[in-house]
């Protein structure tokens, strides 16, 4: 572990907005935000936006102003206090090591040392945007209680989110039987 963190460099300016527009606009979260939008259109949830495609579209519309206004103030506060937002993967470790590094990277932010710490900034920027966008969410939706459920949600979705980071290179070359 030691020489893990003596190798870790600590994000850029440049590495945090790429993390935020990767994390925000990559192929990844693009398409992970098709389910909800989906979800939330056959389920007619908020009832305002409707179950037509124009609905569809105000739901991933949605998520994703959620979503960038999280990552923005995770990137944001985790340059104040020096934490590094970015998923490590751990490749070479068994499989239990890997699952609990999605795990641990889901509460857990790098520091300038290398070592690891609580995300405080994450835990700002889950429910201060599940929050904020209770301003312009539709009403049936802009309540404490569906910004909590919001909340408990987006800590999962980053929790899927490292699991796909972690797994995916891997699952990826042995389905398109490719170098990782």
């Amino acid at each position: 572990m030691q020489e893990e963190a003596a190798q870790y460099r600590q994000p850029t300016k440049g590495d945090r907005i790429a993390w935020v527009l990767d994390s925000t606009l990559g192929p990844q979260s693009l398409a992970i935000g098709i389910f909800p939008a989906l979800i939330g259109t056959a389920e007619n949830k908020p009832h305002e936006y409707g179950g037509t495609f124009s609905g569809f579209s105000k739901r991933y519309g949605m998520r994703l102003t959620g979503l960038a206004t999280g990552n923005v103030m995770e990137a944001s506060l985790g340059a104040i206090w020096h934490e590094d937002p970015r998923y490590f993967r751990v490749p070479d470790k068994p499989f239990g090591e890997r699952v609990r590094n999605t795990i641990k990277l889901t509460f857990l932010a790098r520091r300038p040392s290398g070592d690891y710490g609580p995300a405080y900034a994450r835990y700002i920027a889950i429910p201060g945007n599940n929050f904020l966008s209770n301003t312009w969410r539709a009403d049936s939706e802009a309540n404490t209680q569906d910004a909590l459920i919001r909340t408990g949600l987006g800590v999962v979705g980053r929790l899927a989110s490292n699991a796909t980071a972690e797994f995916w290179p891997d699952i990826s070359a042995r389905i398109f039987h490719h170098q990782k």
